[in-house]
């Protein structure tokens, strides 16, 4: 792949991993039993009998097998031999940090496996990329490689839209307003007006968010370090007024023993220089400083094989520097300074020898810049202890946003507590009305019960008493009609 193209891709994906092969292992693996082993293991097994079905071809052929593997490896100049490329195995492909670095490997790998667009991408140029000359090409890709960004690009839309309505419900729970301009530039990376199919327009926007995305990438690293240090100064400050005057004594003269042990590190090698690289050259490689020749440390530092050296690979170079000033152990080292410690290595690195700005560097810029005047005498390199990210001047800008930010929480949840309260208010009066009500209801009931009338049975058993009913009769006649009748003997 040209510059060109790494500048965009390569440098963000490693595409395929081949697998080990598997006759080296055995090969290392028999011969780290010893020059004697494999003749005690043949004899062991001819002795046990369990060949003695085989015939003097077999053995023959164990001979040869034999005769391969004990035979003593030839020491060799590592210097001078260059492995082939189909025996190396790249590094596992590092996450770009983008928030889509999923859909952009995919999306980059689909394209790459049509020999056509294949072909156009190894002949643009970085401008072209940039300019979407190369999106035009989506045109002429394969009916199958088509479906299959579409695909893509559907799962990538309803990941987005699943995350917006997450965070949609998270916001609203919390009583934050929602800024749905920050929720849409998430989509800026597709066309999200049309969900379903892949088109140029897709594909010239993954290319520019990629591109801005990732030179403004450290940038924003720097600035969430900066954050971080003014955040950790400022919690310091705000613990020593907790405390009394003499165990903040206590605490300031061992806050500045613990700089003052950090600071005593051995001298920081320049990065790039000759002296940094010849101290990886011998301690890392294991090689004679006298004998460092730039050439073959590019081509035993480039893992990948691909001709040039990524962001990855340069910050692995870095690695004995860092050691001289960081330790994990230790009290007064911080892992993320030491972290932002080879942020601006590489940084420094890829100004001064990346001079296409392609994000990589190649074989002759590389040996150009060993020819350098700054490469064989290099300035001091100034650590984070004595190039400080932030001015007081900042912290207290910093301390007084925290103070705004802090006064607007407070305000909220008084806020939030006067609702509570008047809901638990409006709660109370509710349940009061509805107890009244239902107070009310009972006493409808029992007015209710107290005028229904007797039972039936209750009246026709009093009838007798007051009435006489006749034989044949079957009406009751009053009192005074039973006078009139006349009595039979």
């Amino acid at each position: 792949m040209q510059p060109a193209v790494c500048g965009v891709f390569s440098s963000l994906l490693d595409l395929c991993i081949p697998l080990k092969r598997v006759i080296r292992a055995v090969i290392s693996v028999t011969l780290d039993r010893g020059e004697n082993s494999n003749i005690d293991f043949i004899n062991t097994k001819l002795n046990s009998g369990s060949f003695r079905m085989w015939g003097p071809s077999h053995f023959c052929l164990i001979l040869c097998l034999w005769a391969c593997l004990d035979a003593l490896p030839v020491a060799v100049d590592k210097t001078k031999v260059s492995t082939p490329p189909e025996e190396l195995e790249p590094p596992k492909s590092v996450d770009t940090g983008l928030h889509y670095d999923r859909y952009l490997r995919e999306v980059i790998d689909f394209l790459e496996k049509d020999p056509h667009f294949r072909e156009k991408l190894h002949n643009t140029d970085m401008e072209d990329i940039k300019l979407g000359k190369l999106a035009k090409e989506l045109d002429f890709v394969s009916h199958h490689v088509r479906t299959k960004l579409d695909e893509l690009k559907r799962q990538e839309v309803n990941r987005l839209r699943t995350l917006i309505k997450v965070k949609q419900d998270m916001n609203g729970d919390k009583g934050m307003t929602v800024d749905h301009q920050a929720l849409l530039k998430q989509f800026e990376h597709l066309d999200h007006v049309n969900p379903h199919t892949f088109e140029v327009e897709d594909l010239d926007r993954l290319i520019k968010s990629a591109t801005n995305d990732l030179e403004n990438f450290d940038k924003e690293r720097h600035e969430d370090f900066k954050k971080y240090e003014m955040t950790k100064e400022h919690e310091r400050r705000e613990h020593l007024k907790t405390l009394d005057e003499e165990a903040r004594k206590k605490e300031e003269e061992h806050y500045e023993e613990m700089k003052k042990k950090h600071a005593e590190h051995p001298k920081i090698n320049h990065p790039g220089s000759q002296d940094q690289l010849k101290e990886v050259w011998e301690e890392a490689d294991g090689l004679d400083p006298n004998d460092f020749d730039p050439k073959t440390f590019f081509k035993l530092h480039d893992t990948n094989g691909d001709g040039y050296f990524d962001e990855q690979e340069l910050e692995a170079l870095f690695t004995k520097e860092l050691e001289k000033v960081y330790d994990p152990t230790h009290e007064e080292d911080d892992m993320v300074e030491m972290e932002e410690e080879r942020l601006r290595m590489r940084e420094h690195v890829m100004n001064e020898v990346d001079t296409n700005r392609d994000r990589l560097v190649s074989l002759d810029e590389f040996i150009t810049a060993t020819n350098r005047k700054e490469f064989l005498e290099p300035d001091g390199w100034e650590t984070l202890e004595q190039n400080p990210v932030y001015t007081e001047e900042e912290l207290r800008e910093f301390e007084e946003h925290l103070a705004r930010e802090e006064q607007d929480l407070n305000q909220k949840s008084n806020e939030l507590l006067k609702q509570r309260e008047e809901l638990e208010r409006q709660q109370e009066q509710l349940n009061a009305q509805k107890m009244e009500l239902q107070r009310a209801v009972e006493h409808m009931e029992r007015l209710k019960t107290q005028k229904t009338e007797p039972p039936v049975q209750a009246k026709v058993n009093a009838l007798p008493s007051a009435v006489e009913i006749l034989p044949g009769d079957s009406q009751p006649l009053s009192q005074g009609h039973q006078q009139d009748l006349p009595t039979h003997s």
